[in-house]
């Protein structure tokens, strides 16, 4: 079995303002090299709730699914399928605890597991997904540090 990859980190913000930037903000600082199209100008969607999508729509409308959310709880978790440029059904399991640290600090914890469903491929890509998530987050600090949501 796979080791789950964990991060943790804390922002600046309350917990609730975390999580809204997580979620529905979530395309205000999800950079276009971690899309399946690579396109620029296109718009990144996680829909609230338990069986929302989470997907990416090109400027000419064009959607491709990466996940779907399975755990929905406002505003100290959000789980999620996890699929980017792979089939559903070898989905891994991202999830994503907000935890307060007074009225203005959060603290982000994230723990990415499920990496034995993609068989011999999986520590492969378990290894890509933790570069990925080294290049994604400073997007989303930022995001915090402007501001954004």
């Amino acid at each position: 079995m796979s080791t789950p990859l964990t991060l943790s980190f804390d922002v600046a913000c309350s917990v609730d303002h975390a999580f809204e930037v997580w979620t529905s903000g979530i395309g205000s600082w999800w950079p276009s090299d971690h899309t399946v199209t690579g396109q620029g100008d296109l718009v990144v969607v996680l829909q609230s709730g338990v069986g929302g999508r989470i997907f990416e729509r090109t400027s000419d409308g064009v959607e491709h699914d990466w996940g779907e959310v399975t755990v929905w709880k406002p505003p100290t978790q959000v789980t999620y399928l996890w699929h980017l440029r792979r089939d559903r059904a070898d989905a891994t399991e991202v999830e994503i605890r907000f935890i307060a640290r007074g009225d203005s600090a959060a603290r982000v914890e994230i723990e990415h597991r499920g990496w034995e469903r993609l068989g011999e491929a999986g520590e492969q890509w378990r290894e890509q997904n933790l570069a990925g998530w080294q290049t994604l987050l400073p997007h989303y600090q930022g995001a915090i540090a402007k501001g954004d949501h």
